[in-house]
């Protein structure tokens, strides 16, 4: 069909003049208008928004533990040479070639005894009751752990939190650091050696000075580890009543020392909601606590802890009887699965930090890393990429921000971070697909980085900027991260 301004579209083939020259501009406005209106306009073609404006939850951080003698294995305790160990810190700590994770987790000691898988107390013998003066024993090694929290600082960590799995075995009623059991003088116990609680509290504190003299400051202090489970290695359980009680007693102690107080660590988010509401619904003891925690093994982080204080989802790794390196297999342990985890946690749970179960360590781990035992190797897996995709760009003092996405196959967050700089991550758990974002402020340049079966945070040129628009090429069933600088 012609243009109503071509000379053949009029009567008689005439160009107009006059008054009919004015009816075909508006009629030619009009055609225009309404083909304009025919094409929807760049915004409406959008996929999804970003909103950098609009903060949602801090971020603490995503880290790692090392504990039960796990950071003497990245030392070298079974053969790794110190080159190869330099590689692996690299990897978990790095922020330009691998996870530059921000927090890590130190497991404080129980045991009398030193053994691998064991956590040596710096207590390891009753001083001679609660009310005896204490007779603590440093090694400065604790572990391995002194070394990788000395490594982390230099890598720029600043967030140390020690955590411990039990007291040790002579303060509590089941004379074991193993095996469940309850701290002596807690509501409910009965034990011959008398009340405990202050004695514990001082102890737990004692493990951070001890970490000062090292040059590490410790930031905050649990007192206990999945408080609802009975284990075979070391484990104490607290009811939450019991909880809201020994943090009466560990707060003032702690604040004094200028620590924070974590709790409460239960097997799953979920389960962890009745510690919150228990320590949230006393007064005296919600002004102690600095961040509640939950595990995600019983329970994903299905919805946010009833608490205006931090929350992390502080301990997990997918089950699973074989070590995989696999992004995705469909095992339920491979690295598509942990970002998923880590997104749902985020979102879902408006999770302030994430702590992963381990770093590294042998057989068949569902560590980031497997150390061969002995020898001078290891092997990655993707996991430790799924984690990297986030750690490496979300910094601490970063905020989640608003972000949607309307294919429900794209699962997306975004952040800013404190320096101004601004991360989108977009998971395609569906077949590839591009997503158009509108944005709420203008970007230029963005860098693209894709994990997915072949490739693990690999520079790509997948995503372009046009004022506040944003598009990323998605490749199925990967996690794909845009840096705006």
């Amino acid at each position: 069909m012609a243009k109503p301004t071509d000379p053949a579209a009029m009567p008689g083939g005439r160009l107009p003049t006059g008054r009919a020259r004015r009816i075909v501009t508006l009629v030619t406005a009009a055609a225009c208008l309404g083909a304009l209106t025919a094409v929807p306009a760049r915004a409406a073609d959008t996929t999804g928004s970003v909103r950098f404006s609009a903060r949602l939850q801090p971020i603490d951080g995503f880290g790692i533990s090392q504990a039960f003698q796990r950071a003497s294995l990245i030392r070298g305790a079974r053969g790794l040479s110190p080159t190869k160990s330099r590689e692996v810190l690299d990897l978990l700590l790095s922020k330009d070639k691998g996870a530059g994770l921000s927090i890590l987790r130190l497991g404080i000691g129980s045991s009398a005894d030193d053994v691998y898988d064991h956590m040596k107390s710096i207590q390891p013998v009753d001083p001679g009751g609660p009310d005896a003066p204490p007779r603590y024993v440093w090694d400065g090694d604790d572990g391995g752990q002194v070394w990788l929290a000395k490594e982390a600082a230099k890598y720029g960590v600043k967030r140390f939190y020690a955590n411990a799995w039990s007291a040790p075995a002579y303060m509590k009623d089941n004379g074991d650091d193993a095996n469940g059991g309850a701290l002596c003088g807690l509501s409910g116990t009965d034990c011959a050696s008398g009340d405990w609680r202050t004695a514990y509290a001082n102890y737990l504190v004692q493990y951070a000075r001890f970490y000062k003299r090292e040059g590490i400051r410790i930031s905050d202090l649990a007192f206990t580890n999945e408080p609802d489970y009975t284990a075979t290695y070391a484990s104490m359980r607290f009811t939450p009543a019991q909880a809201v009680e020994f943090t009466k007693i560990l707060g003032p102690i702690a604040r004094k020392a200028g620590l924070g107080v974590i709790c409460c660590e239960h097997t799953g988010w979920m389960g962890q909601i009745d510690y919150t509401k228990a320590i949230e619904a006393d007064p005296q003891a919600r002004r102690w606590i600095s961040t509640y925690t939950g595990h995600r093994y019983s329970s994903a982080a299905d919805e946010p802890m009833p608490t205006t204080k931090r929350t992390w989802m502080s301990e997990w790794s997918p089950n699973g009887g074989t070590w995989n390196e696999n992004w995705d297999d469909g095992s339920g342990y491979d690295g598509m699965t942990v970002a998923e985890d880590i997104h749902h946690t985020l979102t879902s749970g408006n999770g302030n930090g994430y702590v992963y179960w381990l770093g590294a360590s042998l057989g068949a781990t569902r560590a980031f890393i497997q150390l061969a035992d002995p020898g001078d190797s290891y092997r990655v897996s993707k996991r430790l990429w799924a984690m990297a995709a986030y750690s490496r760009f979300v910094r601490p003092g970063a905020h989640r921000v608003r972000a949607t996405a309307t294919d429900p196959a794209v699962k997306i967050t975004a952040f800013r971070n404190a320096d101004g700089s601004r991360v989108v991550e977009l998971l395609n758990t569906g077949a590839a697909t591009r997503a158009d974002l509108a944005l709420d402020q203008a970007v230029r340049r963005p860098a693209g980085y894709v994990t997915d079966s072949a490739r693990s945070l690999t520079p790509a040129d997948v995503a372009t900027a046009k004022g506040g628009h944003l598009s990323v090429d998605l490749a199925p069933r990967s996690l794909t991260t845009v840096v705006i600088r």
